[in-house]
């Protein structure tokens, strides 16, 4: 007899995943994780995942597992899954920024919090990196309000702001801000030395120079994914900055690889044209093997963090700044850092997210 699974289908930021109460899905991990597989349609030698909820790019393939929080202090716990498109597993290395952002209105929605009209901030745990997240956004009716003026670079319309903001968010899942104690360092890539940022605040992040790599920074994502031997050269720059920052394996999911340039003249994914002085710095990142559509709300934080750090290769282009404005393919994206006391106390990013669908899925 199939059995059904109570779940939400949420936009966060610039992607989109189904939430889950986590007391509503199998207990075993293995048995658990082969269901979220069938509900997202993974994996798919065809790269589509039509017999699931999933998009078959990395910002449509994902799942958060959410529950109330028995921590002191805490108002819910979550876990975010990265599931892979071509085979059978999920990656529970790393947060998402981006659909972090539904996680409150989920638990809303699914009864597991409540709360009364107003703007509120809830207090949330991250299992992927046992991190905190706050969570600032409006109630009306029980439910987080969707209906405002932001507009998300990437998202049609306009949303009601939810405030994502990671205190301490230094060290996600290495030793520290700078995993190597140095605010650049040099790599192997193709046999020629190219001088990287390896900076970890909500997300590890291999930070390249475009000019580097043979990249004007300007480039679609669709440019990128084209351009093999640059990919491959990306790729084997992500697995040595992994090994540099501690990891004993690298993961598809982290770190993350960011192509970093100047500001200049670019066009976005809509067509419209991106000016050089609406941002600090172009950015294009690369996500489980693509060109991401706009920036990971992870990454798009990690480089706030490497802004506000003197002697990374992004404070060196943008300036040492606490705001910063990146160029994506889908538009200027604003994330801030703030030091104090001579350590990093928090980064954040506004996005907005809506409640798609609620329904159920086959077990």
């Amino acid at each position: 007899m199939t059995e059904w699974i109570n779940a939400c289908f949420i936009r966060g930021g610039t992607s989109k995943g189904l939430f889950f109460n986590a007391a509503d899905l199998p207990a075993d991990k293995a048995e658990r994780d082969a269901a979220i597989c069938v509900f997202i349609g993974s994996p798919d030698t065809h790269g589509r995942q039509l017999n699931g909820m999933g998009g078959g790019i990395s910002s449509l393939s994902k799942v958060m597992l959410v529950s109330a929080s028995t921590r002191e202090g805490f108002d819910l716990d979550y876990t975010f899954g990265q599931v892979e498109v071509g085979v059978e597993h999920i990656d529970y290395s790393g947060n998402c920024g981006n659909l972090s952002s539904g996680v409150v209105p989920f638990a809303l929605e699914a009864g597991i919090i409540d709360a009364p009209d107003g703007t509120h901030e809830f207090t949330l745990f991250n299992t992927n990196t046992s991190k905190t997240v706050k969570s600032t956004l409006e109630v009306v009716d029980g439910r987080a309000a969707t209906t405002g003026d932001v507009e998300i670079p990437g998202v049609s319309g306009t949303g009601s702001a939810i405030t994502l903001s990671y205190p301490q968010p230094a060290g996600s899942r290495t030793s520290g801000l700078l995993p190597t104690g140095s605010a650049t360092d040099v790599l192997g890539g193709d046999g020629t030395p190219i001088t990287v940022s390896l900076v970890d605040s909500t997300l590890p992040v291999v930070i390249v120079r475009a000019e580097d790599v043979g990249l004007s920074g300007a480039e679609l994502p669709g440019e990128i994914d084209a351009n093999k031997p640059v990919k491959s050269l990306l790729e084997r720059l992500r697995q040595a900055g992994a090994a540099a920052m501690g990891f004993s394996k690298c993961p598809e999911v982290v770190p993350k690889i960011a192509v970093i340039a100047p500001a200049q003249d670019s066009t976005t994914l809509d067509g419209a044209v991106l000016e050089a002085d609406s941002v600090d710095i172009m950015v294009r990142m690369i996500s489980m093997g693509k060109a991401h559509l706009a920036i990971p709300g992870t990454g798009a934080m990690c480089l706030a963090a490497a802004a506000a750090t003197p002697g990374t290769l992004v404070a060196e282009i943008a300036g040492v700044k606490n705001t910063v404005r990146l160029g994506t393919p889908s538009g200027a994206v604003i994330a801030a850092a703030e030091y104090k006391d001579a350590e990093l106390a928090f980064t954040s990013l506004i996005r907005t997210a809506r409640v798609l669908m609620r329904g159920q899925v086959p077990l």
